[in-house]
């Protein structure tokens, strides 16, 4: 599985038409684009824990699951990914992508020993495991 994980941090002068236009691009992307396996969204949660020290403050958390890359790749290219996308960088302050291979405590073992083998695949190496 790929995981496609986006921080962020809401303009603090986001009015609400622009939330509705950016909740609902989301919506279209996720009926429109069949390659998405899981969507979930949530908000930082903080209660004092030493980790939480020094770290940037991203309040939102989104994931997006995919099969393998080219799911990803058919994400990122599809027409609706493009409002999203445009919605999305109007609505942040600030915001980190990343795109992981996931896999259960079955697969540890597996990605640890990837680390080993070979660097991290780029865009135009195939994911798998």
């Amino acid at each position: 599985m790929l995981s496609h994980v986006v921080l962020f941090r809401l303009r603090s002068d986001l009015g609400q038409a622009e939330r509705e236009a950016f909740v609902h691009a989301l919506e279209v992307a996720l009926r429109d684009i069949s390659t998405i396996r899981g969507f979930r969204i949530g908000r930082r949660v903080t209660f004092g824990a030493g980790y939480e020290k020094g770290l940037p403050d991203f309040e939102f958390c989104g994931v997006i699951d995919f099969d393998d890359l080219a799911g990803l790749r058919a994400y990122l290219e599809h027409p609706a990914h493009e409002d999203i996308g445009a919605r999305f960088n109007a609505s942040i302050e600030e915001g980190l992508v990343y795109d992981y291979e996931m896999g259960g405590p079955a697969q540890a073992r597996t990605l640890l020993q990837k680390i080993d083998a070979k660097p991290s695949p780029t865009r135009d190496e195939d994911v798998t495991g």
